[in-house]
């Protein structure tokens, strides 16, 4: 499997990283474990997480998909083999959240406690911080990198506003840069393209985008209002369930027949076709899910599918 440069990390990925936000929430640790086997094994590397998930799990506290991702990587003894992607940031509960350095030093040290590694590959805001200033968070990360606790850095959520603003103050002070960015990105959900495309693609950002099927819409189980209790998430679905979402789910079923294929994995081939693209995120829950990540990546859509794809959502 051929892999992708995370922007200037020197860093090379698989096309598509395995979202463990499912891990501790909709999976437990004994599906875990075989998702996370069955995703190597077809020769991926690119885990995501955050120091954040599952709080919203019932008894949750946090910390609970880096647990189990700690745990797998001890019992496979495979650290070296895999990419592993966390996030500080978020609000944790008890004032833990931000980017400040007191804050990132503290929650650095208890992702890699519960990863059970001594160093996390790619370090990433989870959110912006308007309340630190970017040069402490910048240099903060920076002293993580020379110390080789992180071997690069990424931002989520950014506007393009604050992402040119860090780039800058980075360029600026001789700091560690963002390398990439992790924006919500699919079918549907396309304003990244408006503003954040352009400054990926003159920075030479890797871009990690999230929501790949749109909450699991993109894979055409969700068609009616009646198909929304068909998961957890399937009420977070019902604003896609309109004339646009239709037309892309109609154009997804036209370009998963010719090649054979499901929507599901037709929508993440999208992704990874597009040039920003490093590697989307995407979740499952089953092995036969697994696997229709495994076919997004050996699909090369060609440039009518391209453009099939890409019209109903402009």
């Amino acid at each position: 499997m051929q892999k992708r440069n995370l922007g200037n990390s020197g860093i090379e990925v698989s096309p598509i990283a395995f979202g463990g936000n499912v891990f501790g929430w909709t999976v437990d640790e004994h599906m875990s474990f075989q998702l996370l086997d069955a995703f190597i094994d077809a020769g991926f590397n690119l885990v995501d997480t955050a120091d954040v998930y599952s709080t919203w799990g019932a008894g949750n506290k946090g910390g609970e998909s880096e647990t189990i991702i700690g745990k797998w990587l001890k019992q496979r003894n495979n650290r070296d083999k895999m990419i592993i992607a966390t996030k500080v940031g978020k609000d944790m509960g008890a004032g833990k959240k931000g980017l400040s350095k007191k804050y990132i030093r503290e929650a650095v040290e208890d992702s890699l406690r519960r990863l059970q590694t001594d160093y996390i590959d790619l370090y990433q805001s989870h959110d912006d911080d308007t309340n630190t200033p970017i040069e402490e968070t910048m240099a903060c990360f920076t002293e993580l990198i020379n110390e080789g606790k992180v071997r690069a850095i990424g931002a989520s959520n950014f506007t393009a506003q604050r992402l040119t603003a860090a780039l800058s103050i980075s360029n600026r002070h001789g700091y560690a840069r963002y390398e990439t960015l992790q924006p919500p990105y699919n079918l549907y959900d396309r304003s990244f393209e408006k503003e954040l495309e352009p400054i990926c693609r003159e920075n030479k950002i890797g871009v990690i985008s999230y929501y790949a099927l749109a909450s699991g819409f993109l894979s055409g189980k969700y068609r009616s209002e009646k198909d929304l209790s068909k998961s957890l998430r399937g009420q977070g679905i019902k604003k896609y369930l309109n004339d646009r979402g239709f037309s892309i789910l109609h154009a997804l079923d036209q370009v998963a027949e010719r090649y054979h294929s499901t929507p599901a994995s037709v929508a993440i081939a999208w992704l990874i076709a597009k040039p920003t693209i490093t590697a989307p995120i995407a979740s499952a829950t089953t092995i036969e899910q697994l696997h229709a990540l495994v076919k997004a990546a050996e699909l090369n859509l060609d440039r009518e599918a391209m453009e099939l794809l890409s019209e109903p959502g402009l």
